[in-house]
């Protein structure tokens, strides 16, 4: 990913643009086929180190390639760039590195479903505690978490396909979008440059392609980056010393701390939620880069020269570090088993009151009667069975040998099973 936005990479798109439009030109007589023929065979010879030199006497980079490429071309130099702008190159090229970065980009969530597909079957049958507002609150499966994150991986792959649609695209139609360099072959010539470099020809453009094809790249980025980061904080969250059920891989040789030796930092995960913001937060320069003055000005072109390529190679280093801390997730049964009991049996207490219910107890007093006694449990540090042995009016429901295997949270995971089963696809 990185060594698709070096410098030497975009020249090198660039000139597959100029020689994609050359050959139309050539293809409808506007140029000689001698002149398309040289100023391919001049591209391969253009060096980054003349373009900069260039660069640095009229500071004008796309302008630079052009005089570059001209010097390549002794004999038909004259009809490089003919008829373009520089943003009927620079904005098609970067729809030529998107659709690139966007291929780059699905294989690597497609590794990350993969793996956690893998993880969602393995452990669709481990039981954990389910936790919200922080709090303790009934059993459910690490399947269920793996086969949640599966589907969110799911909906992001179909996000980016949307979005090449609308990214892989190019302009080649003069500086406001008239074409009227073109002298009436406009369509035509921009729909020959656009074949030969599988792009989609933009429908209508002023001098740019419309920043909102790029704005919604960056927000599918931004969102794959959100779904690294809840993933990351669940593990680091699972990872505390007083929870200790999951921990990212951790190296024989690893140092968590430079002052105390027993750390077991997660600090790949943090490093991930870190990242995360910087990604959301090229998503507010995107959007600022849409509403440009009139037939444009040039205030998205500094800042894409960052934001861009910065977004994909980030976006894509967390997805390589996610892959490989859920590839080695580190699972602690005991401690899973554990924290399941940790309240004494109250996450149960849904379960008890819906079985009271069933069994003719209106459900608001089955309702209070488990909210009570769950008070009543904790204030006196009793398994939530032990209080509800002394109700009568559990016991008149429920006989005592009943109540121990209502208590069980391995029997009480629901279609948890059948539900990741479905999200996942069976083995």
């Amino acid at each position: 990913m990185n060594a698709l936005f070096e410098d030497d990479a975009k020249l090198q798109s660039w000139m597959e643009v100029e020689v994609a439009l050359a050959r139309a030109h050539a293809k409808l007589g506007s140029m000689p086929k001698e002149a398309a023929d040289e100023i391919e065979k001049g591209s391969k010879k253009v060096e980054l180190s003349r373009v900069l030199e260039i660069e640095a006497e009229i500071h004008h980079d796309l302008m630079a390639m052009v005089k570059a490429l001209t010097e390549k071309c002794p004999k038909y130099g004259g009809f490089v760039h003919y008829g373009a702008t520089s943003y009927d190159i620079e904005d098609t090229a970067t729809g030529l590195v998107m659709k690139r970065a966007i291929s780059m980009m699905r294989k690597r969530l497609q590794e990350t479903r993969k793996i956690l597909r893998e993880l969602a079957l393995a452990h669709k049958k481990t039981v954990c505690i389910a936790r919200t507002h922080g709090q303790h609150a009934v059993p459910t499966t690490y399947g269920m978490k793996f086969a949640l994150w599966f589907t969110e991986v799911e909906r992001h792959l179909v996000r980016l396909n949307e979005a090449e649609t609308r990214i892989a695209v190019g302009k080649m139609s003069g500086a406001a979008g008239t074409m009227a360099t073109f002298q009436g072959k406009g369509r035509e010539i921009q729909e020959l440059v656009m074949k030969q470099l599988s792009l989609a020809p933009a429908k209508v453009t002023n001098q740019v392609v419309q920043r909102d094809r790029h704005a919604e790249v960056l927000f599918d980025l931004a969102l794959i980056a959100a779904t690294c980061e809840k993933i990351a904080k669940e593990i680091r969250n699972l990872q505390r010393n007083e929870i200790m059920e999951v921990a990212e891989p951790f190296g024989a040789k690893q140092v968590g701390s430079s002052t105390m030796p027993q750390k077991r930092n997660p600090h790949k995960s943090e490093r991930i939620c870190s990242l995360a913001r910087l990604v959301r937060g090229n998503v507010a320069v995107a959007l600022e880069n849409i509403p440009l003055e009139h037939e444009r000005d040039l205030t998205n072109s500094a800042n894409e020269r960052f934001i861009f390529a910065e977004s994909f190679i980030v976006t894509d280093y967390m997805l390589s570090q996610l892959n490989n801390i859920l590839s080695g997730l580190q699972f602690f049964p005991e401690n899973i088993e554990r924290n399941l009991a940790l309240t004494g049996g109250a996450v149960m207490a849904e379960r008890i009151m819906i079985e009271l219910t069933s069994r003719r107890m209106g459900r608001q007093e089955a309702h209070e009667l488990m909210r009570t006694s769950a008070r009543e449990a904790f204030a006196k540090k009793q398994k939530l069975i032990d209080v509800l042995l002394e109700k009568k009016e559990v016991l008149k429901l429920i006989k005592k040998e009943e109540l121990a295997g209502l208590f069980e949270p391995k029997n009480y995971i629901g279609e948890s099973v059948e539900i990741v089963e479905k999200a996942v696809g069976k083995e």
